[in-house]
């Protein structure tokens, strides 16, 4: 299984948003969509083995987490309407500490960053912090070692603000290591399309000498 977390340092956590103006009024929530759909969406199919973690950390309410799983998806189009609308569906909902499912495949609750990353601590999860001073993924995935861990990674990274200070600190308290796919900052949803390029292409060279 592999996870990324999208830290949406403005998006919108409760209330009705409108699916007419994601850029704006929603908090840039169009960049967590390009992500949903960069992160699940193959031709004339879906990853299945991908949950898409949203923090959505701006107004009203405190902060909540939605996450979309590959497995269970339905009802989910390549375009930002259709995951802005889903998200829409997650906010209307009662939330509370506990997960609760809004659509098939779609989760909200309250947490944030510090929390689900430790979630992942426990289960001793390989993470990974996309940054352009990184290791580069390229050579990793030429050391079986390292697919292994990067095909069962947690990947985080921020929205077109990037990550802040506090949310950095928390991710190297994680103990998530730095990963890079270039030199030139990018964005979101093409540092994901980039890293599951490089674990497809990974995934013939591995099977071979298993």
């Amino acid at each position: 299984m592999k996870d990324f977390i999208i830290i949406g340092n403005k998006a919108v956590n409760g209330g009705k948003i409108s699916l007419n103006d994601l850029p704006g009024s929603a908090g840039r929530m169009d960049v967590l969509c390009r992500c949903v759909t960069s992160a699940l969406f193959i031709s004339f199919g879906m990853r299945r083995d991908i949950n898409v973690w949203l923090i959505l950390k701006g107004e009203p309410s405190p902060e909540k987490i939605v996450r979309f799983n590959g497995e269970t998806m339905r009802s989910l189009n390549p375009d930002e309407r259709s995951s802005g609308s889903l998200i829409q569906k997650a906010l209307l909902i009662d939330a509370s500490d506990v997960e609760k499912q809004s659509t098939p495949g779609v989760f909200v609750r309250y947490g944030n960053l510090e929390k689900l990353l430790s979630e992942f601590e426990k289960e001793e999860r390989p993470m990974f912090y996309l940054k352009e001073d990184g290791n580069d993924i390229l050579e990793m995935v030429q050391n079986h070692d390292s697919v292994a861990l990067l095909e069962n990674g947690v990947y985080i990274l921020g929205d077109n603000q990037g990550v802040f200070e506090e949310d950095e600190k928390t991710i190297e308290n994680a103990g998530a290591s730095k990963i890079s796919v270039g030199p030139i900052s990018l964005l979101s949803s093409q540092c994901i399309t980039l890293i599951l390029n490089a674990l497809d292409r990974a995934a013939p060279n591995k099977s071979d000498d298993e």
